[in-house]
């Protein structure tokens, strides 16, 4: 009985040095935009400004089609649901960011890191379900607008929105992955955020899991959403060349123009991180095209779906001559 106590300890003394080696970094070093003094406050005051925009514009966007009865089709509930997630993206990555161009200090907890690469997963995966979802919206509207009604229902908006919980398993499957991976070397990460790639660099353990993981990804939220995004603008541009009149071809083409140069602009910056070819690889460039999809791309969707959308342009100047009235009776 003494031997196999004994043997116990040392399997316990053996998995507790197993788990210190593993936790031995206990904090990360990311590095960055730039080294320099001058452009790191140059940045803060511009990336304060793109996240002020950001969530300003989506806020005004979402308050603008809950305030207007006519808005309330499921194109805007999904529009709706995009804009909560743009806030909800770029407060992942930017408040480090400017914390890190203010305070100089670039260090992040090994859990806070683990969090943020956790919440942008979860983030991305779920803006590409959505951005093919809305995609599939247009397609009904514009080649099936008398069935638009009871495909698009109330319970199958919700239910496609409700779709995130798929990245959300996703993202849990990721965590939990690289939290059985060891780092015991290098702590610095080569960007700007705890992005994931950068960080199965630093593993000093087998990553094939994780690779794997992102393998499936790749097929299952960047080809599937691409493709069905893809498919769906393939039968709604069919529709529209086979419409006669030059005015409805202008009237169909403006109800899914501005989704498209949403979807043209994160499509592809994404494609470029995740799904090309390992051997195509530079830090600088990776970094700037993070900062399009990840900081850039929540300020220009309220932009995009405010300044060309007629019905939002109408229902935002409606919503401001409201708060004039109001003011107005209050003085």
């Amino acid at each position: 009985m003494y031997r196999v106590y004994q043997l116990m300890n040392r399997v316990i003394d053996i998995r507790f040095n197993e788990r210190t080696n593993q936790s031995a970094i206990t904090e990360f070093i990311l590095v960055g935009l730039t080294d320099s003094l001058e452009q790191q406050i140059l940045l803060f005051w511009v990336f304060t400004l793109i996240y002020s925009v950001a969530m300003a514009g989506n806020c005004l966007l979402i308050v603008t089609i809950a305030s207007c009865k006519k808005l309330h089709t499921p194109m805007y509930f999904l529009l709706t649901n995009l804009s909560l997630l743009n806030m909800f993206s770029i407060s992942v990555t930017t408040p480090k960011l400017l914390q890190t161009l203010s305070t100089h200090t670039k260090t992040i907890s090994f859990y806070g890191c683990v969090a943020q690469a956790y919440f942008f997963i979860f983030a991305l995966g779920s803006e590409l379900l959505l951005l093919s979802i809305m995609a599939f919206d247009r397609y009904a509207a514009i080649c099936h607008p008398l069935q638009y009604a009871s495909i698009m229902r109330k319970e199958v908006c919700i239910g496609m929105a409700a779709g995130r919980v798929i990245g959300m398993v996703y993202s849990a499957l990721h965590t939990g992955f690289m939290l059985q991976l060891s780092f015991c070397s290098s702590n610095i990460v080569n960007h700007f955020f705890c992005d994931l790639l950068p960080l199965l660099k630093l593993s000093c353990s087998d990553t094939s899991r994780n690779e794997a993981l992102i393998f499936v990804a790749d097929v299952f939220f960047g080809m599937g959403s691409c493709g069905l995004t893809l498919t769906s603008y393939f039968f709604i541009l069919r529709a529209i060349f086979q419409i006669r009149s030059n005015e409805g071809k202008k009237k169909a083409f403006s109800t899914c123009s501005s989704h498209l140069l949403v979807v043209s602009f994160y499509f592809s910056a994404v494609i470029y991180t995740y799904i090309r070819p390992s051997s195509v690889s530079s830090i600088d460039n990776d970094k700037l095209v993070s900062l399009l999809y990840s900081v850039v791309t929540p300020v220009v969707n309220p932009i995009i779906y405010s300044l060309r959308n007629k019905e939002v342009k109408e229902a935002l100047k409606a919503l401001t001559r409201r708060g004039r009235l109001i003011q107005g009776s209050q003085s």
